[in-house]
């Protein structure tokens, strides 16, 4: 995710190097239109598998390469920033991968086994204290007051 340059600059930017086989050369900064660029090329050629194993594995490897790496700032452009955390989506199994830059593996949360219905209660995952989670973190959900909108 990021916010500069706009989404149509990066799909230009991206056409324009779509010329340019990736084997070849690919952009390198940490710059967001270099990394997008480098996500659009890896995300096409990694395996297309029903192997979820694979599948994650290749889609995290994807966006670790366009990662900006812990620690890095640049003065001159403050809308770079390091990536703090990861994230994967299997929307055919809803099964949602986390991976956080100051914890030491990925974790999941299953919500098939999460209570959506009226009768559910508020939960909450705490993450503001680097909390350690392992494997399937759907069962480590705590109570928790539900969040209050101020309102426009």
């Amino acid at each position: 995710m990021t916010n500069s340059p706009i989404f149509e600059e990066q799909l230009a930017l991206n056409k324009y190097w779509k010329g340019i086989p990736g084997t070849i050369m690919l952009p390198g900064t940490n710059r967001a239109a270099d990394r997008f660029v480098r996500a659009s090329y890896y995300i096409d050629v990694i395996p297309q598998t029903d192997d979820i194993r694979v599948a994650l594995a290749s889609v995290f490897s994807v966006i670790r390469n366009c990662s900006v790496p812990y620690g890095i700032g640049t003065k001159e452009e403050p809308n770079i920033s390091s990536t703090r955390w990861r994230s994967v989506s299997d929307q055919k199994n809803l099964v949602y991968y986390f991976e956080t830059t100051l914890t030491p593996n990925i974790f999941w949360i299953n919500f098939n086994q999460l209570n959506f219905s009226e009768m559910g209660s508020v939960k909450k995952l705490s993450a503001e204290n680097h909390e350690i989670y392992e494997g399937n973190a759907s069962n480590s959900f705590i109570d928790a007051v539900p969040f209050h909108f101020q309102g426009i």
